[in-house]
This record gives C-alpha cells, structure tokens and sequence, in this order.
C-alpha cells in the first residue's frame, strides 16, 4: 500500500473521530484512542471497501483493534 493510499485511509479513520489524519499513529487502537462505537467501525469497513476496492471478511475486520492492524489487513487484500 503506498503512501497515498496509507493516507486516503487515514482521512477516513480520521471522518469517525476527532483526531486528524496526521496525527493518527499505528500503534492507535479503534476503540480507546480513536473512539469508535461499533456502528462507527462497521460504517468505516464498508467506506474501506468502496475506496480500495476490495471485499473484507467479516471475521478478520473484527480481530483488528489498531491502526497497524487494518493497514496491514488492507495490504494483504490489495496483494491478493
């Protein structure tokens, strides 16, 4: 995933919470730092799917807990 990409991902995490896109961290977790509710994760996965194009599966969209861990997810998907 190159650096545009990492970017446009932030600027969507950064739509569901209150920090900007710069200042968002892998290390971040959804939840505790970034304050997403449930529905907030969900609305995000789908607005993921229609940006990058791909499809994410249920059950591995719900072991990510971090910036890092969905960036990660992301790459797979787009290497597949």
């Amino acid at each position: 995933m190159g650096m545009d990409n990492v970017m446009k991902f932030k600027q969507i995490v950064a739509q569901y919470s209150n920090v900007k896109a710069e200042d968002i961290t892998d290390d971040m977790r959804f939840r505790e730092d970034l304050g997403f509710s449930s529905l907030d994760f969900m609305s995000f996965l789908g607005e993921l799917e229609d940006t990058f194009d791909v499809e994410l599966e249920q059950e591995n969209a719900l072991q990510v807990l971090t910036i890092g861990d969905a960036l990660k997810m992301m790459n797979e998907m787009m290497e597949a």
